[in-house]
C-alpha cells in the first residue's frame, strides 16, 4: 500500500487533491463523475453489484486508492463480510497471488470503514 498506513487517511488525502482537479480541471473532473454515475448506478445489477464487480477489478489493477474508495462504498450500501469474500476469492481466482495480496487490503479497508 502507499505511504499512508489507514484506508480513512488515504481516501481522505485521495479526496483533497481531486477537489483540487475538480478547481483546475473541471471539465475532466465533471465527465469523470459522470462516468462514475453511470458505471455504478442501478440497472440490470444493483448498484452494489456493481461496486462488488468494480472491486474485484480494483483488486486486479492493484490499486489501493481505488479499493478504499470502493469499500467504503459498499459498507455504506450494507455489504456483509461474507460477500465481501467472495468478491475476494473470484479476484484472487482470477489475478493469482498478486490478487490474494490486494484481496487483504480490500479486508483491512473493510474492517476499518465497518462500524
Amino acid at each position: 500500500m502507499n505511504d499512508i498506513s489507514a484506508y480513512k487517511e488515504l481516501t481522505g488525502a485521495v479526496s483533497v487533491q481531486m477537489r483540487a482537479m475538480r478547481a483546475s480541471q473541471p471539465e475532466l473532473m465533471a465527465a469523470f463523475g459522470q462516468l462514475a454515475a453511470a458505471g455504478t448506478k442501478d440497472g440490470a445489477l444493483c448498484r452494489k453489484t456493481r461496486e462488488l464487480v468494480a472491486l474485484g477489478i480494483a483488486i486486479a489493477c492493484r490499486c489501493d486508492d481505488c479499493i478504499g474508495f470502493h469499500v467504503q462504498t459498499l459498507v455504506k450500501l450494507g455489504t456483509t463480510r461474507a460477500e465481501l469474500e467472495d468478491v475476494l476469492g473470484t479476484a484472487v481466482y482470477m489475478g493469482g497471488g498478486p490478487s490474494m495480496m490486494y484481496a487483504t487490503h480490500a479486508l483491512r479497508a473493510f474492517e476499518e470503514f465497518s462500524p
